[in-house]
Formats: C-alpha cells, sequence, structure tokens
C-alpha cells in the first residue's frame, strides 16, 4: 500500500505541466525568554476520573523547550505527568510549589482557575 503524503494542501491532480507541490514548511517557534514566557498554572480534575492534575498553559516554544521543562517541573514536584501541545500536566495539586519554581527561573505566572 502506497503512503500517502498529508502535506499537498488538499491538491489530488494537476493538469497543469510545471505544477510543484507546494508544501507546508511550518518551523517550530523559536522559544522567547522566560520573562516574555506568560504561563498559567491551574489546578484540572476534567475528564481525568475525579483525581486533579495541575495543568501549565501558555507556553510559546519548541517541542524539545517544553519537554525539558516539564521534565524540570515533574523532578520538582516529584511525580509524573507530560507534557504536549503547549501544555505541561503534572500529576497531583502542586500550583504553588510550580508557581515559586517558574517565577525563580524567570517566568511571568500567574494563577488561574479557582
Amino acid at each position: 500500500m502506497p503512503k500517502k503524503n498529508r502535506n499537498v494542501a488538499g491538491v489530488v491532480y494537476s493538469t497543469d505541466p510545471d505544477f510543484q507541490f507546494q508544501f507546508d514548511e511550518s518551523a517550530e517557534q523559536e522559544t522567547p525568554a522566560p520573562e516574555k514566557q506568560d504561563l498559567r498554572v491551574q489546578l484540572d480534575k476534567k475528564q481525568r476520573g475525579g483525581k486533579a492534575v495541575t495543568l501549565i498553559t501558555g507556553f510559546i516554544g519548541t517541542a524539545a523547550d517544553l519537554e525539558s521543562l516539564g521534565k524540570k517541573l515533574k523532578q520538582k514536584c516529584g511525580t509524573g505527568g507530560s507534557a504536549k501541545n503547549g501544555e505541561i500536566i503534572v500529576q497531583g495539586d502542586f500550583r504553588e510549589k510550580i508557581m515559586e519554581s517558574l517565577k525563580s527561573e524567570g517566568y511571568k505566572v500567574k494563577k488561574s482557575g479557582g
């Protein structure tokens, strides 16, 4: 079975003999300095079986930088979690500890939600 190329912007066939596919080469955003990041920290229980997680949103930058920040925060709290799609999820209620850690690294942090 042939592989499908998903980055052809919906073009199936062209009658133009000089046609070239225009691939979406959206490069990841470069990570700005921590002082320019505006992060939100909140407690989330929705769609998690009633278990509380600390959710950090608003991160702008590369996936590698998001993973490394998530790893630092999870190690600081001594728990698990994940980092993807611009969000960091840390298992448990660690809002205060995470806010202190992020502020010490130079991030602008606000508590969001209740």
